[in-house]
């Protein structure tokens, strides 16, 4: 009896070792460290002190300075910017650290931007909370593009099983939106905004004329469509290979429509152009993680959806 108990339990230990896992936090995805930078505003807007936060090592910046990203291996862009456009120094935040348990957690907001010019109100500008994998060149000249300041995704060469993270979030059941760009009138459109976390894995190359194309190697893609107004721990989201479009939980919304853009060997940012599903078995040469509170493009968006995120890992399969 002990014997067949043994032989049981060997067979136990040989099944597990054939599913472990190695779960490898992302560099500060524990978002227990934040950069804070004081931007002073020019005095035809208000004058005013903002502050803005970067997902980085501890630290203050003081003055008007572009950050510069990608220092020391850390991953992590946002959508909180400094711009200086026509001479008028503007600083616009929408991720914050917030207070949990005994740490904190990154919080992102959809925030409807108002600018002050002379003591009235006249412009609007809807932006939407984001962190990601890459670089926001500073400072922002123009808020006619705002995606050719952003140099999408890192370097990566990996295959994770699964993206891994903490969440919370507030989606208003609302169905209409806001454009608000700031050089047109606001309106409101018909359309449901919500939370959204992605993790593409592309390869990547360069043509002769400084053209970036890509293939899809995977993607583990989730929108958040309603409140979830508790914590949901160590939640997962699968990365699936190749061509995916056949797969029970695939949306057109995951395949290659992002404004994506990187910057080439040129020191030129240019769109990024995914042109396929790579075979089984590619490996990716670089990966965009993006983690956001609204789900559309710039200046659309719904104010007052927020997104929490935090504990940010990458699941391996040994």
């Amino acid at each position: 009896m002990m014997k067949k108990i043994a032989i049981l339990c060997l067979g136990i230990v040989m099944v597990s070792g054939l599913h472990a896992e190695r779960v490898v936090p992302v560099s500060y995805g524990s978002f227990e460290t934040w950069t804070v930078r004081h931007i002073k505003e020019s005095k035809v807007i208000g004058g005013k002190m903002r502050t803005l936060y970067v997902v980085a090592p501890t630290d203050t910046i003081e003055g008007n300075i572009p950050y510069t990203y990608g220092k020391k291996g850390n991953p992590w862009s946002m959508s909180d910017a400094y711009a200086v456009v026509a001479g008028i120094h503007k600083a616009a935040g929408t991720v914050f650290p917030e207070k949990r348990g005994d740490g904190t957690c990154c919080r992102m907001d959809v925030k409807m931007m108002e600018v002050v010019v002379m003591g009235f109100i006249n412009i609007h500008v809807l932006v939407n909370g984001t962190i990601f994998w890459g670089k926001t060149i500073e400072p922002i000249r123009t808020a006619n593009d705002p995606y050719q300041n952003i140099d999408f995704g890192v370097p990566f060469t990996q295959t994770p099983k699964y993206l891994q993270f903490d969440y919370k979030c507030r989606v208003s059941p609302d169905q209409w939106i806001w454009r608000a760009t700031g050089t047109s009138p606001t309106k409101k459109i018909k359309g449901h905004d919500e939370c959204e976390a992605y993790l593409l894995l592309q390869k990547r190359w360069e043509d002769a004329d400084g053209n970036i194309h890509a293939l899809r190697v995977g993607t583990a893609y989730e929108r958040y469509g309603e409140d979830q107004l508790t914590w949901v721990n160590d939640h997962r989201i699968e990365v699936l290979y190749g061509d995916i479009t056949d797969h029970p939980s695939y949306k057109p919304y995951m395949g290659f429509n992002r404004p994506c853009r990187a910057m080439n060997s040129k020191g030129k940012i240019v769109p990024i152009r995914e042109e396929g599903w790579a075979p089984q078995g590619t490996k990716p040469t670089h990966a965009i993680l993006m983690l956001t509170s609204g789900c559309y493009d710039a200046f659309l968006g719904h104010d007052g959806n927020a997104f929490w995120i935090d504990n940010v890992k990458l699941v391996y399969e040994e």
